[in-house]
C-alpha cells in the first residue's frame, strides 16, 4: 500500500492544544461489522463492555525529557530530548536543530549538566551522550509535549500529560488513549466485573516520525521497550478462555499484545523490544476492541487502525469526525473500535 492512501485534510483548528477534563472528551464509536457510527461521551465506554471482559492499559510514565542548552564551544542554543538511558551516565538523545551536537562537542543543559557527544546514529540521527553526572537530571527537565502542540508546557501538563495509572518511568510521549480515563470510570469497570491489567511499553520518539517511504512496507519502525508480567499474561489468558473480549487501551498496548501472542492465541509474559509495524492487511490474534485517539494523516498509527477496521471505514469515520468538530491528536477526543 502507499503512504498517500492514508492521507486526509485536517483543519488546523481541530488539533487540540489543551486537554479536556478526564472522562468528558467525545467518544466516536465505530462498529466494524456493521459500519455504524455512534457519538457519545468517554464515560459511556462502559456500556460497550461486559462482565468477563479484560481492559489492558499501558502504565508507562512520561519523563521530563526536554532540556534547553548550548554548545560550550560556540554558545549556540539548542534543545535536547532524552530518549533512553543506555548505561550509567550514558543516554540516547535527540538534539534540535539537528546539525548541532557533533561528536566530541560538550553541551551544557539548564546551566547545570555537562555532557559530551560520543556518537551519532546513522539512520535516526540520535546522539549517544555521556554526562559527567546525571543523578538529578530528571528534576530539571520539562514535559516533552508533542510538536503539534504549539505552546510551552504549563504546570498542568506535568500531571495532565500522564495517565492516572502511570507508574513506570521511561516514555518521551504519553500513551494518549489512556489520558481519558479517570478514577470514576476505572472503578465502574471493576464494579461491573471487567478485569484491568497493566502492561508496559515505553514510547519513543518514533511515534512522531513520519512515514517517508511511499511504499509503506519499506518503512522500519523504531524498537521500543516492553514488559508484561506473568500475572498480567495469566489474567488476559483467563479472559480469553472464558470468552471475554480483550480491549486494548491504545495502540501501544495493542502492539505489545500482538507481539507476545503465541500460535494458540494466548499472550506470553516477558521483557524485550518490539518494532512491530501493523498495516493492512493484518490478522489480529488477541485484541478484540481498541480505544484510541485520532491520528496524524499518513502516520503509522492511522495505518494500524486501518488494519483493525478497514482503510475505507476509517477514512469515512475521520471525515465524519472532522464534520462534527472532534479534536485530534494527544489532547484530542477518543475513538472506540468494536
Amino acid at each position: 500500500m502507499k503512504r498517500s492512501d492514508f492521507q486526509f485534510d485536517l483543519p488546523g483548528g481541530l488539533i487540540a492544544q489543551y486537554p479536556k477534563e478526564r472522562g468528558k472528551s467525545k467518544l466516536f464509536v465505530l462498529h466494524r461489522r456493521s459500519g455504524k457510527f455512534e457519538h457519545r461521551t468517554f464515560r459511556d465506554i462502559i456500556q460497550y463492555l461486559k462482565e468477563g471482559d479484560c481492559l489492558v492499559i499501558n502504565d508507562t510514565r512520561v519523563i521530563p525529557a526536554r532540556f534547553r542548552g548550548f554548545r560550550e564551544s560556540t554558545g549556540g542554543k539548542l534543545e535536547l530530548l532524552l530518549v533512553e538511558k543506555i548505561s550509567d551516565k550514558r543516554w540516547k538523545v535527540l538534539i534540535s536543530p539537528g546539525k548541532k551536537g557533533r561528536v566530541g562537542d560538550i553541551i551544557i543543559l539548564e546551566d547545570k549538566f555537562r555532557c559530551r557527544v560520543e556518537k551519532i546514529e546513522d539512520k535516526t540521527y540520535e546522539r549517544i551522550v555521556r554526562f559527567e553526572d546525571d543523578k538529578a537530571l530528571l528534576k530539571f527537565g520539562s514535559i516533552p509535549l508533542p510538536p503539534y502542540i504549539k505552546r510551552s508546557p504549563t504546570k498542568e501538563d506535568n500531571s495532565r500529560y500522564q495517565t492516572i495509572y502511570a507508574t513506570k518511568e521511561g516514555s518521551v510521549a504519553a500513551p494518549t488513549a489512556g489520558l481519558h480515563f479517570d478514577k470514576k470510570t476505572l472503578k465502574e469497570f471493576k464494579r461491573q466485573g471487567i478485569d484491568i491489567v497493566s502492561i508496559t511499553l515505553h514510547v519513543g520518539p518514533g511515534t512522531f516520525r513520519p512515514v517517508k517511504e511511499e511504499r509503506i512496507e519499506d518503512h522500519v519502525m523504531e524498537s521500543e521497550r516492553y514488559s508484561v508480567g506473568e500475572k498480567a499474561a495469566k489474567t488476559i489468558n483467563k479472559a480469553i478462555n472464558r470468552g471475554g473480549k480483550i480491549i486494548a487501551a491504545g495502540t501501544t498496548t495493542l502492539r505489545v499484545l500482538e507481539t507476545l501472542v503465541d500460535e494458540n492465541g494466548k499472550v506470553k509474559s516477558g521483557k524485550g523490544r518490539t518494532n512491530l509495524f501493523i498495516y493492512p492487511p493484518y490478522n489480529f490474534k488477541v485484541v478484540n476492541h481498541l480505544i484510541t485517539n485520532f491520528h496524524l494523516p499518513g502516520s503509522t498509527l492511522i495505518m494500524l487502525i486501518s488494519a483493525f477496521a478497514t482503510r475505507k471505514m476509517i477514512l469515512k469515520a475521520y471525515k465524519t469526525a472532522i464534520s462534527r468538530d472532534y479534536k485530534f491528536y494527544s489532547y484530542g477526543d477518543a475513538m472506540m473500535i468494536l
